[in-house]
Parts: structure tokens; sequence; C-alpha cells
């Protein structure tokens, strides 16, 4: 009986990590991202959605999900401002440690994910953890288009953390604040350089492929949304007072044809392909 009270203990410690995912009209990819959510081998979290008042079946696949969540999905379904007022929405609604986003068309890279971040944070005692960011083709999933690897860097020499392996203690959104509706779509650009001009948040960075992001989106949506991003992006940085703010533009250009410059160079645990559900008809058919 003390042996189980002990380890009950030991598990109400574990790090809780909060994951948010904004969807609308997203029936065509969320099952990927609940699936990738489900086979995690870290266990302790909560997906929480927040959806736009979709008018396909986004929220039927969601639901359908519930009972393999086993209590940690949350869900609301509600007219908004777009997607920062949703993960503004979710960010408000999180009760972990740590908290995470997860795009509705994206996954994890690999079914350890969440377990390397929390290993990141516990050894590194730090407030926000990152790493390499996988944008694929949006048909299969299966096709690098580009390799964001983040490293470590600074902001005036035009280096940002990928904003989808971002995960961050409750705390550091209760002192930068939250997503500023501004922006139509670089309000993450927005956060991240208010975040990085405060010295004492300290960021590590895992040097792994984390997020599998789906070309596409209206700020990677090839040539013309890139240029949308690199305009907003630059008002970001005239109104956080950023120093040369041109030079820091280009800069972001080269790393940008860097990146997708090595796109077969793909690293890391390899991906997992069975789906949840899948999986489990595989088990009980052998227990059969």
């Amino acid at each position: 009986m003390l042996k189980d009270k002990v380890k009950n203990l030991g598990e109400k410690v574990k790090m809780k990590i909060s994951i948010i995912t904004a969807t609308f009209q997203s029936a065509g990819t969320v099952r990927d991202t609940l699936e990738s959510v489900l086979g995690q081998t870290y266990t302790n979290f909560e997906h929480i959605i927040v959806d736009g008042a979709s008018k396909d079946a986004t929220m039927d696949i969601v639901k359908s999900y519930e009972d393999a969540y086993k209590g940690r999905l949350k869900y609301i379904s509600e007219k908004d401002s777009g997607l920062y007022d949703a993960m503004n929405k979710g960010i408000q609604m999180a009760t972990g440690d740590v908290i995470g986003i997860l795009n509705s068309d994206d996954k994890y890279a690999h079914q350890d994910v969440l377990q390397e971040i929390v290993n990141c944070f516990e050894k590194n005692n730090c407030d926000g953890s990152y790493g390499n960011l996988i944008f694929m083709d949006a048909e299969t999933m299966t096709k690098p288009q580009r390799i964001w690897r983040s490293k470590e860097g600074k902001l005036e020499e035009g280096w940002i953390p990928a904003h989808p392996t971002l995960y961050l203690k409750k705390e550091v959104y209760e002192k930068v604040g939250l997503f500023h509706l501004s922006y139509r779509i670089v309000a993450d650009y927005d956060f991240m350089v208010r975040m990085l001009k405060d010295k004492n948040i300290h960021l590590s960075y895992i040097d792994d492929d984390l997020v599998y992001m789906r070309v596409g989106g209206i700020s990677t949506d090839g040539i013309k949304g890139y240029y949308r991003n690199l305009k907003e992006s630059h008002k970001v940085l005239v109104a956080n007072q950023i120093p040369h703010p041109y030079v820091i533009d280009f800069k972001r250009c080269i790393k940008t044809i860097g990146q997708m410059l090595k796109k077969s160079q793909i690293k890391g645990k390899q991906k997992y392909e069975t789906s949840y559900f899948l999986q489990n008809q595989k088990e009980e058919s052998m227990n059969r």
C-alpha cells in the first residue's frame, strides 16, 4: 500500500503538457494531428481543440476520439476572430505546466516528441524548448520541402525558433502576453520577438525533428505567401523597435533559402506510420 502511494505521488508531480490545436474546416487533416498526439509515449498531457464553428465534419472527427483520449481531450466550437484568437482561447483554457501549439494540419515527427520536451525542461531547468521543423508536401506529408534547423542564434542575425516546435512554461505567456490580433499572419513572430527581448527567459534547443508541417498555409504558400509573411514581419520589427529591420529581413531570406536547399537531410527518429486505432485493432486481434 505504501509503495502504491509513493507511485501515485510520483505520477502527480510529472510535468503536464497542454497541447493547443486551432481548427476550422479541418476535416481533411485533423485526424492525422489527433493520431500523432495519441501515439505519444509521454501521456501526461491535455489536448485542447479550439474550433472556429466549422461547417464540415471537423468536430465529428474530434468527438470520435474522445474515448481514446480518456479524459485528456477538451474542445470548444464557436465563432472566433481567426487563428490567433483561437490560440489565445486555448492558452487561457490550458491547465498544464507547459504549453505548445500543434496546428490542425501538422503532426509530430515521431512518438517520443513530448518525452524529449519534458526531458529538456527537466535537464536544463529552462523556460522553453524548441527543435527542428520539417515542411512537408500537402498531399502525402512524406516529401520534405524545407528543413528548419532552429539551432541557437540571435534575433538581430535573422534567427527565430520554429514556432510550431516551441513549448513554453505557462508563466512565459503570463509574462509576455498573448498573440496580438492586429497581425493577420505573423502574430506568432510578434510574440517571439517580444519574448526574445526579455533576456531573463531561457530557451533550450532540442536537436531533433519534432514537427511535420504541411505547406500551403497563408504564410507558407509559395513565393506569394512568403512575401506576405516578410512584409508583415517587417512591421513587427519596427513596432518592437528592433534596430536595423531591413538587415534582419535580408538575413531571414538567406536563412530560408538555405532551409529549402537542405530538404533531403531528414534526421532524428523515423516517423511512425501505424495509426493509433490500427495499432489497437492489431493488439486486440492478437489477444483474441
